[in-house]
């Protein structure tokens, strides 16, 4: 039986995905589990795995396309089968291309394009679910436009630009000189920190800290761990370790809202923020505080190749706890961040720098740095988040004892 390869859901929200590539050739024959396509949704490129076997037929797409969520691309055809005239998914070809991480929430993740009233011209209004909600909250008449997607389907990103036009100008989006029109990343990255500080009640909670501690233990994990592993580990993966071990300690900074009340995650999944091209993806390390220093360092430098490369996977980007943003490699001497929602918690961490503080009431010269909590205060009460960088701070004043624990 004739299978077809849709466009898959990859992430939350998502209406459409963009063609990158197909890794077979029309004609070839595909195997269960090979890499079928690449898909660049707003966070990354995806490689697609064949959840059948066949014959590659009928492909309906080329590299460079953007396709709505569910619709047919492509057929995996069985011997002498010829390619069906129909094209409406089934699930069953929902689940014909697609990472096994996503394939569970397909059918909930999967757009319908859908008809919203007739404009004055008499065409129908296509438009994906994410589009509408965002036309609605926005107080946008979708009738007077006409959308980038195939066959004029109205997608999420002409809401924003016709919401971003002036009054009284067309909803095209806008191409004014010295506008810089951003990526899907960056846009995705708009929307997000717009929601999150909007809708969550942020507050912030700053301590600074004697860094010698933790230079010291730096520099010598660092001679164990590239002998051993080949790998430098950073600050940040000192910190990776430690912030997880006190989350640990601190169940209610690792929670999340829920909308009613509070869940205390299981695991502890610790993001870290990294600067790509486009903006800035957080990638996830999973079970933190199971792991060493030298283990965190080897799956940070791997996500941070692949987040350069723009080959991050979604299971890469999804089920973070709590998320680490440093900007000391930039030189901040300190900085508030947002929280990534359904997360309780962000650590903001400043560069390390020499300052004259009062050491036993005499002026001494110690490497400084700064780190700001910022807590969903529905999950994090102040005590809370005190109590939290308390511990924190104090595992950093003696990294190693801590992390023998």
């Amino acid at each position: 039986m004739a299978i077809s390869v849709v466009m898959p859901a990859l992430e939350m929200a998502q209406d459409t995905g963009k063609l990158v590539s197909w890794r077979k050739k029309e004609g070839e024959a595909v195997a269960k589990g090979e890499i079928l396509l690449e898909v660049e949704t707003d966070k990354a490129v995806v490689e697609v795995e064949a959840q059948a076997e066949g014959i590659l037929g009928g492909v309906k797409a080329q590299p460079g396309d953007v396709i709505p969520v569910g619709r047919t691309i492509a057929w995996l055809l069985g011997p002498g089968e010829s390619v069906p005239t129909g094209d409406a998914p089934t699930q069953a070809a929902a689940d014909a291309a697609r990472p096994a991480s996503a394939a569970s929430s397909a059918a909930a993740q999967a757009p319908k394009a859908a008809p919203a009233g007739a404009p004055s011209d008499g065409r129908q209004v296509r438009i994906s679910p994410k589009a509408r909600r965002l036309a609605k909250e926005n107080n946008i008449d979708i009738a007077t436009l006409r959308g980038s997607g195939p066959d004029g389907e109205i997608l999420a990103a002409d809401i924003l630009a016709a919401a971003s036009a002036p009054a009284g100008t067309a909803a095209a989006a806008p191409s004014g000189a010295g506008e810089e029109k951003l990526s899907s990343i960056g846009r995705l990255m708009a929307e997000r920190t717009t929601q999150s500080w909007t809708t969550v009640p942020h507050f912030f909670v700053t301590r600074e800290l004697d860094a010698s501690a933790l230079n010291h233990a730096r520099g010598e994990l660092l001679r164990d761990i590239e002998k051993s592993l080949g790998v430098r580990p950073t600050h940040t993966d000192v910190l990776v370790a430690l912030v997880a071990r006190t989350l640990a300690k601190h169940p209610r900074v690792n929670g999340t809202w829920t909308g009613t009340g509070i869940r205390l995650n299981p695991e502890i999944n610790v993001a870290v923020a990294m600067a790509v091209d486009d903006g800035v993806v957080t990638a996830v390390i999973r079970n933190a505080a199971k792991l060493g220093v030298g283990e965190i360092a080897v799956q940070r430098r791997d996500l941070t190749e692949r987040a350069r490369a723009n080959r991050l996977r979604p299971e890469d980007l999804s089920g973070a706890t709590f998320t680490i943003s440093n900007l000391g490699m930039h030189h901040v001497d300190s900085f508030t961040a947002i929280i990534v929602q359904p997360q309780a918690g962000i650590l903001a961490v400043s560069a390390i720098k020499d300052r004259v503080v009062a050491v036993d009431g005499h002026p001494a010269v110690r490497p400084m740095m700064s780190l700001t909590l910022s807590s969903d205060h529905r999950v994090v009460d102040g005590a809370r988040a005190a109590a939290f960088m308390h511990d924190l701070v104090g595992m950093l004043l003696e990294p190693q004892q801590s992390l023998q624990h």
